[in-house]
């Protein structure tokens, strides 16, 4: 199943079918809201607004954990994130679409994964995104003729103000490309369960570096994030279908990113640790797998 994490306008889209609206338990506590679930031409898909309905909730307030916890649940086993972000590159203006590859973490106040004391796991996140995910959303946006780029490095940032313009020259000298405030740890969690992930970066205005900075008007900046937002509804009833068409994605890496990563062993894993990732880590911490 394919899941959609994103703005609350990214699920308006036509042609679905059976759309209901569910509440998910999670034993990390209460996702961002009720998940729709949905058909587009027959296929599942389950979309998450990560806000919250309405924008009511704080990129540091989110609780990743319980999102992606409640989207394993349902069964999803790929997801695309969809961001507003800032450019940190000339020749990435307002309305292109970047497809990152790489991430920066500079958050600070957030619960980063669902393992810890008890049941110890450390993933890798040297490819933190899903090429195969990447490859085709890359493909839908070409062929939709969204400006888009492939690759690029996101530098998540805690927020909730944005940059001052030292920061932002820095990570210029980084050689990062977008900036935003929601990608992590929602990127690192998604690995810690298993499911693909990627990641639509949509600019809607350049960083605080840039010398015209000062001189948008809001109006401007909502004249692009309506125009994104139309773009990235397209994209995703475009993509649905080679995604779930996929025949190559059981032997993607990202759905066995456990095999080894689990350290703690059999005889000294926490009950109560065990209990809480059923769903997360289902596969590799069954009875059957401590042997």
């Amino acid at each position: 199943m394919l899941g959609i994490i994103g703005g609350s306008g990214v699920y308006h889209i036509e042609g679905l079918e059976n759309a209901r609206w569910v509440k998910v338990e999670s034993a990390f506590g209460e996702p961002s809201d009720e998940i729709l679930l949905a058909e587009l031409a027959g296929q599942p898909l389950a979309f998450l607004p990560r806000h919250g309905r309405g924008h009511r909730i704080a990129p540091s307030d989110i609780n990743f954990r319980a999102n992606i916890d409640a989207m394993k649940r349902l069964g999803v086993t790929d997801i695309i994130s969809v961001s507003a972000v800032g450019s940190l590159r000339e020749d990435l203006p307002p309305g292109t679409f970047v497809i990152v590859d790489q991430f920066i973490d500079r958050t600070f106040a957030r619960e980063k994964s669902f393992f810890g004391t008890g049941l110890v796991a450390h993933v890798s996140m040297a490819k933190p995104v899903c090429n195969r995910l990447g490859d085709h959303l890359f493909e839908a946006a070409q062929q939709l003729g969204i400006p888009a780029v492939r690759g690029g490095t996101y530098l998540v940032m805690e927020g909730i103000q944005f940059s001052s313009l030292a920061e932002s020259k820095l990570y210029r000298m980084w050689g990062c490309d977008v900036i935003g405030m929601t990608n992590m740890p929602e990127a690192k969690l998604a690995r810690e369960a298993e499911i693909c992930y990627a990641t639509v970066a949509m600019v809607t205005d350049f960083d605080c570096w840039h010398p015209d900075h000062d001189h948008v008007t809001v109006d401007a900046i909502v004249k692009v994030l309506l125009e994104n937002a139309d773009k990235a509804r397209a994209l995703v009833k475009e993509v649905a279908h080679p995604v779930h068409g996929d025949d190559e994605a059981h032997a993607c890496g990202c759905r066995s990113a456990l095999q080894y990563a689990i350290i703690t062993a059999p005889e000294a894993r926490d009950a109560a640790m065990l209990e809480k990732l059923s769903a997360v880590a289902g596969r590799m911490i069954k009875p059957e797998s401590a042997e």
